[in-house]
């Protein structure tokens, strides 16, 4: 299993936008080679239909040819629905695949088991399926419920506890950068992996 990360960092609304238009993109190419696609989290734009970042699970003999396709910078040049006047033509939004966790990382967690909620039928709502993580260290902490067994919600659980230690430790890095007045971008707009075009978000 392999989280993958699709984000417009900080980037306007036409970059939200285009993670949206990746996300449905991800998905088309993924169902084509048999790779399942979990959500795990996501954080919507200030726009209807708009993704400011989306984290998925890839799931599949094909994952990590998939995943590798994506990983990096991926540009959308198109003329901005919002702002048909605008120069900009070239949108950018990063992807990146979230490190496999320290193999000592499950010693520092612990877990709480606990009933499902919502809809999912009677085998959810009996069992206690769901998984709440907590890094014990820092008290970042995570509730899963996604996958019906305990197992897969542990081990994702596990996935997303680093995915988010990780950004912590980003988040800490950009900040010292910024003290120290140094300009930086969480999306590179030189090298960009993947190309599309138009409103259809088709590749270049």
């Amino acid at each position: 299993m392999i989280l993958l990360q699709l984000s417009a960092a900080q980037g306007p609304s036409e970059c939200c936008l285009a993670v949206s238009r990746a996300l449905r993109r991800l998905l088309h190419e993924a169902a084509l080679c048999g790779v399942q696609i979990e959500f795990i989290d996501e954080e919507g734009g200030e726009r209807a239909g708009t993704l400011r970042s989306v984290l998925v699970s890839l799931d599949g003999e094909r994952a990590p040819d998939l995943a590798r396709r994506w990983e990096g910078t991926v540009q959308w040049t198109c003329q901005s629905p919002y702002r048909p006047r605008h120069a900009r033509k070239n949108w950018f939004i990063g992807v990146a695949r979230c490190a496999a966790p320290s193999p000592a990382l499950a010693g520092e967690i612990r877990f709480e088991t606990c009933r499902a909620s919502g809809p999912g039928g009677q085998h959810v709502n009996r069992t206690e399926s769901a998984v709440r993580a907590i890094h014990v260290d820092t008290g970042t902490s995570v509730r899963l419920q996604s996958e019906r067994s305990q197992h897969a919600n542990k081990r994702i659980a596990t996935l997303l506890i680093a995915h988010k230690l990780a950004q912590q430790a980003d988040q800490s890095m950009l900040a010292q950068r910024a003290q120290r007045r140094m300009l930086h971008h969480q999306v590179e707009r030189g090298t960009p992996v993947r190309v599309f075009k138009g409103e259809c978000f088709e590749p270049a």
